[in-house]
């Protein structure tokens, strides 16, 4: 069986040896050593200022939007993971879609200008499989606006964009570090920006507001992480360059192998790539379907990702966004993960070519 992801597990005798530590220093949450460890080395290795360790990526673009202090109309893509979205709603905002480019398949910049009124307040953009937004164009418009940007960048552990970490853009960057992700601390998520006093503000609120022993300065959340954590982050670190180099070979045998076939690759911005995800564009909904029928019945399971279109879903629909919702049923997400084999990303290319040779 191949399926789309598998988690990356380091070796368990390392992860052990980070556990004794954390059985003799009785030290389990509550921004322990090893979580701050893991936050430097973060920050060292792709090159940040500030960086804050939190619980998932869902949380960070939570308490993103919290301390922006974002209210009304919020612009967002419609092609990203439900919680893009859903983060929005749950902070009492709307999200108004913007729809995205059909070759990127990251928001469209002139659907944002479009889609601006006086209610906007902020931009949420997804960098859609790690592949950079435009996002020199973002931030004139933001610029223009006077209107605030964050970029969900939760597949973009390594992408770097004019030399520099994605993460660096935009008034937040948030990242994921779900066990599904590239790199992966089990559960966990990060907050990035520039701006010391706001990440000031986010690190007492994600401790539920705590300025002191018994002192509350904000509204907070439980958004902290644990040792455990952090523990299979800082093992998962000493990889991290091999887990980038891996990815990319592999991708790139994909692209070999389905040279010619007719599927469409999508178009990636200028800048170092993650090569998070190999997503293909079929010409046709029925022809996706085929596909995904014939790797099913070859034990090879990939994932319609994303779909459906979040301008879809019942409780955001505000505005179609005819391109989200035309890609997104046509996109498939083939296998990809650390321990994938070259012999099984051939056996995937060659189930699809033969599917479109019939």
């Amino acid at each position: 069986m191949i399926n789309v992801t598998k988690p990356f597990l380091p070796p368990k005798e390392e992860y052990e040896e980070m556990l004794d530590g954390i059985w003799k220093r009785n030290w389990l949450t509550n921004s322990g050593p090893l979580v701050k460890k893991l936050e430097l080395q973060l920050k060292n290795y792709l090159g940040l200022s500030n960086l804050l360790f939190v619980s998932n990526g869902t949380v960070a673009l939570q308490m993103a939007i919290k301390a922006l202090e974002l209210k009304g109309e919020i612009i967002t893509t419609p092609f990203s993971f439900i919680a893009t979205t859903s983060s929005v709603i749950w902070e009492g905002c709307m999200p108004v879609f913007a729809d995205i480019d059909p070759d990127t398949l990251n928001i469209d910049p002139a659907k944002i200008e479009a889609a601006i009124t006086d209610a906007t307040t902020g931009i949420l953009a997804t960098h859609v499989y790690g592949n950079p937004c435009d996002i020199e164009a973002i931030d004139k418009i933001a610029k223009k606006h006077n209107i605030k940007v964050i970029y969900d960048a939760a597949h973009c552990f390594g992408t770097k964009y004019n030399g520099r970490s994605v993460f660096e853009y935009g008034d937040v960057s948030t990242c994921s570090f779900h066990a599904t992700k590239l790199f992966h601390t089990i559960e966990g998520g990060a907050v990035i920006s520039r701006d010391v006093e706001l990440m000031k503000k986010i690190e007492v609120m994600h401790n539920f507001g705590f300025n002191g022993p018994e002192d509350f300065s904000c509204v907070g959340i439980n958004g902290k992480n644990s040792e455990f954590h952090a523990a299979m982050g800082l093992v998962n670190m000493r990889r991290a360059d091999d887990l980038l180099a891996t990815r990319k070979r592999q991708y790139e045998r994909y692209e070999k192998m389905l040279e010619g076939l007719e599927i469409r690759h999508i178009k990636y911005r200028k800048g170092e790539f993650n090569y998070s995800y190999f997503p293909v564009i079929f010409d046709s909904e029925e022809g996706l379907l085929r596909a995904l029928d014939e790797l099913k019945a070859n034990r090879i399971f990939a994932r319609r990702y994303f779909y459906p279109s979040l301008s879809t879903i019942s409780y955001a629909s505000l505005n179609a966004a005819p391109i989200s919702e035309d890609i997104s049923k046509r996109v498939l997400c083939l296998p990809l993960y650390f321990d994938l084999t070259n012999e099984e990303i051939d056996f995937v290319c060659d189930v699809l070519i033969r599917v479109q040779n019939r």
